[in-house]
C-alpha cells in the first residue's frame, strides 16, 4: 500500500516504498495521521512500529484499536496497556498516530523541586527561543508523584476518543524514577497535533506508565531538541478519507489531554 504524503516545511523525501515511512534527516518529526482523526475514531493502524522505528529513536503515540500509550525511548517501544503495565509491543504491530524523531539535545534545564505540570508548562514556554517550532522534550530523574492514564483496546465501530476517556484508567505514581517523553507543538499545529505538551511516561524499570495528566518533580532535568521540519504520513483507506476534519476539535483535545 502506497502511503500519501503531505510536506510541511522542509522536507525532501525522494522515495516512499510501500507501507513504508520515508524521512530525509534526523532534524525531523515523522507522524503517523493527525490528532483530529485519531479523535474522529480513526484508529486502524497505518505504519508498522519496525517501519516507524526507522525514522526515529524517540516520540509518543497510539496503537492498532487504540490499545493504549505508547512511548519511544532510546530506541525501544513500550506499550502502557490499560491496567498501567508497561510491555514491549511486537515490531508488526500498526500504529494510527505516533510522531517520533531522533533526539538530540540543544537545550536543557533543571526542575525546580516541588514544581508541577502546569508550572513547567508556564516557565518553560517563555524560556522558549521560539513558540513557532517544534520540540522534543524528555524530562528525566525522580518525581514526587506521576498521574497517568491509558486506554483500553477498541472494537469497531469505534467511538470517538473524547468518550471513550470519560471511563479512561488513572494510575498514580509515588516517588519514583523514570522518563517523560513527549513534544511541545506550537499552536499553528492544531487539528494535526496536539498544541503545547503531549507527554507520556514510562518507569526507570520499563514496568509502568501512560500518558501523562500532571507530575510534582522531586530531582529531575529536562531535555529539548529544537525542531523545524515536520513530515506527515496520512492513511490510505475509507475511514480515514471519508471522515469529517473540518470541525474545530480544540476543546476535545483539551479535554483528553487534561
Amino acid at each position: 500500500m502506497m502511503l500519501p504524503k503531505i510536506k510541511l516545511l522542509i522536507i525532501a523525501c525522494l522515495v516512499l516504498l510501500p507501507g513504508a515511512v520515508c524521512v530525509a534527516s534526523d532534524e525531523v518529526i515523522t507522524q503517523v495521521s493527525t490528532i483530529d482523526a485519531l479523535m474522529a475514531g480513526i484508529y486502524d493502524g497505518v505504519s508498522t512500529l519496525a517501519e516507524l522505528r526507522k525514522n526515529g529513536d524517540f516520540g509518543l503515540g497510539t496503537l492498532q484499536a487504540l490499545d493504549g500509550e505508547l512511548i519511544l525511548l532510546d530506541g525501544v517501544f513500550y506499550q502502557v496497556t490499560a491496567d498501567g503495565v508497561a510491555v514491549k509491543p511486537d515490531p508488526s504491530v500498526k500504529t494510527p498516530f505516533a510522531a517520533v524523531t531522533f533526539f538530540t539535545a540543544d537545550r536543557n534545564l533543571r526542575l525546580k523541586e516541588g514544581s508541577n505540570f502546569q508550572e513547567f508548562t508556564e516557565s518553560t514556554e517563555k524560556w522558549f527561543p521560539s513558540r513557532n517550532i517544534f520540540y522534543a522534550v524528555k524530562l528525566k530523574g525522580s518525581f514526587k508523584s506521576v498521574k497517568t492514564r491509558s486506554v483500553p483496546s477498541q472494537k469497531k465501530p469505534y467511538r470517538p476518543l473524547a468518550e471513550i476517556v470519560k471511563t479512561q484508567p488513572v494510575f498514580e505514581f509515588k516517588n519514583i524514577a523514570g522518563t517523560v517523553v513527549g513534544l511541545w507543538c506550537p499552536p499553528f499545529v492544531k487539528g494535526i497535533n496536539v498544541p503545547g505538551y503531549h507527554l507520556h511516561f514510562i518507569t526507570s524499570d520499563g514496568k509502568a506508565g501512560g500518558h501523562v495528566l500532571d507530575f510534582v518533580a522531586a530531582d529531575a532535568t529536562a531535555e529539548f531538541d529544537d525542531t523545524r521540519e515536520l513530515f506527515l504520513v496520512l492513511p490510505d483507506d475509507n475511514d480515514f478519507n471519508n471522515v469529517d476534519l473540518k470541525r474545530d476539535r480544540s476543546s476535545e483535545v483539551k479535554a483528553v489531554e487534561k
